[in-house]
């Protein structure tokens, strides 16, 4: 296995506000409170355990206790469940929605990405013990961004109505989904172990929430991770009074508000990735999860019929925690008080919506986590290697957009050179010369001198485009080659840990797939992982 790394900026796949936070650009410092490296997880380290106290552990310990009472569960798991409780022991977070049978591929990235941080931590910190936390996203609502997963270029959709929290969706349904998948993998000893994990998952659980668990739990099974359900009354029941500040005091609203502007103010190059609402949580309850909005002093649950005087709300959430469920903004922070966690593991666009959170945090006394960009890969093959070797593509070149790898291809193999740079470059000189005679003589003539300057740049610029498409034709096989070998390496022009399910590398890397990830993605080094097995 060979293991390479390129910039995040290089693979033209992130957003700048992501590139330049992992290269600490100082303009974005006011956002986060430490950085991903070591000096700023001794600093955590030391923040965090002032401010989580032993009652919280107790807590945290006894639901998980209970969240895993009917599960199947490894040493390795069960060992950290305990650690929990020690003062000395600390999370280290990533989260996820319940995808089908995973998902992406960068389901697994980010869960190594956990692990493998631990690992290096309980290093450099050995004295303190590292926990890695897989956060299941049970309260969400948005199934139909759930219900899939894509192998080999087919999609495999799970197709019910929903509604609520996709957590407490039952698994009904997806008989359907598992027959289609087993015809079409086959019957190889991989394809059976893929089948069976799909079996015992979905058809074997009653709800979504039971069968990400198990799924997870199955695959990471030596690794120690613990799987937490945020949907939980005891864990809910210390999130009650940063509710109330959110809804009566509405601080998160205000605190992001005034960091977005700040945000913007960096930088137009910034986008804004989410947005605060005056109240950051939903009401969960038979089926429902929808928005809870003030209106001249009650409080409405959108599209329904329940509504709430102050002190009413005041006594539902003292008597059900469980029926508020934190939206994107929220959720964070209840990760946060809920967890000894000294950083969240996250994607671009995720990491992009915590740097909108820590004055939030910090108006709520909650100790803001370090933010790591989860790691990213590329898996190539051996058969996709060779076949770069002999078109001469280079590890970087294949993350071009296609038109301009193609071009750029070409230009190199082409018997004439298709490159008008140097004569764009003499008739900008020609056209000085032109410039200084007619400022000398009527500078009424210099628009009309601009306008030939353009009108001819613009005619070698045809030229060019035309002797290229010239050679593209005469050069065709070579462009469908590796127009064909980039497409299946990102498919849909996208990169393949967002498209492909980790199904695929299964079947050809079997039960080698997980140490092989393990092996190559160093959590820390905040590259782009290009992976090329042989």
């Amino acid at each position: 296995m060979d293991i390479d790394c390129l910039p995040l900026e290089k693979t033209g796949y992130f957003s700048k506000l992501i590139c330049d936070y992992t290269i600490a650009d100082t303009k974005l410092r006011p956002l986060y409170n430490r950085f991903p490296d070591i000096e700023g997880f001794k600093g955590q380290l030391e923040e965090k355990g002032k401010h989580f106290t032993q009652a919280q552990r107790d807590i945290l310990h006894a639901s998980m206790l209970n969240q895993y009472k009917n599960t199947d569960t490894s040493k390795g798991t069960i060992a950290n469940i305990q650690l929990l409780k020690e003062k000395n022991t600390f999370t280290i977070v990533t989260g996820h929605q319940l995808n089908l049978f995973t998902g992406p591929l960068y389901f697994l990235y980010k869960i190594i990405s956990t692990i493998n941080l631990t690992r290096q931590l309980k290093k450099e910190f050995p004295d303190n013990n590292f926990v890695p936390v897989y956060w299941m996203a049970t309260e969400d609502h948005d199934f139909d961004e759930i219900n899939y997963f894509n192998f080999k270029g087919l999609k495999f959709q799970w197709n019910i109505e929903a509604f609520g929290a996709v957590g407490h969706l039952s698994t009904e349904g997806l008989e359907e989904v598992f027959a289609l998948y087993s015809k079409t993998i086959g019957d190889s000893k991989n394809a059976k172990v893929l089948k069976e994990l799909f079996e015992n998952a979905y058809l074997k659980h009653n709800n979504l929430t039971d069968a990400t668990r198990f799924l997870a739990n199955e695959i990471f099974k030596d690794y120690g991770l613990v799987i937490v359900d945020g949907d939980h009354i005891d864990l809910k029941k210390t999130l009650v009074p940063y509710i109330k500040r959110d809804i009566f005091e509405q601080t998160a609203f205000k605190k992001v508000s005034e960091s977005i502007t700040k945000i913007e103010n960096i930088s137009s190059d910034y986008p804004v990735q989410v947005n605060p609402r005056e109240i950051n949580y939903f009401y969960l309850k038979d089926g429902i999860r929808e928005r809870i909005i003030e209106s001249k002093g009650n409080y409405l649950v959108n599209e329904t019929n329940i509504s709430f005087t102050k002190d009413e709300l005041i006594d539902e959430m003292n008597a059900h925690p469980e029926r508020f469920s934190p939206n994107v903004i929220a959720r964070p922070l209840y990760q946060e008080v809920i967890l000894p966690n000294l950083c969240y593991i996250g994607g671009g666009g995720e990491i992009a919506y915590w740097l909108e959170l820590k004055a939030a945090f910090e108006a709520m006394n909650v100790p803001f986590p370090i933010l790591l960009v989860r790691n990213s890969a590329l898996i190539i093959t051996e058969k996709q290697a060779e076949k770069l070797e002999k078109m001469n593509i280079s590890k970087s070149d294949i993350f071009l957009k296609q038109n301009r790898l193609i071009n750029k291809k070409i230009r190199e193999i082409s018997n004439i050179d298709i490159d008008f740079s140097p004569q764009k470059k003499l008739l900008e000189e020609q056209f000085k010369d032109m410039y200084v005679l007619a400022e000398k003589t009527d500078k009424s003539f210099l628009g009309a001198v601009k306008a030939q300057e353009v009108k001819q740049k613009k005619g070698l610029e045809a030229l060019e485009k035309r002797l290229l498409q010239a050679q593209k034709r005469k050069l065709k096989d070579h462009v469908v080659r590796m127009t064909e070998l980039q497409n299946e390496m990102f498919p849909n022009q996208s990169l393949q840990e967002r498209q492909s399910n980790f199904s695929e590398f299964y079947l050809a890397y079997g039960e080698d797939l997980i140490p092989m990830l393990f092996e190559a993605l160093q959590p820390l080094d905040l590259n782009f992982t290009v992976i090329t097995q042989k």
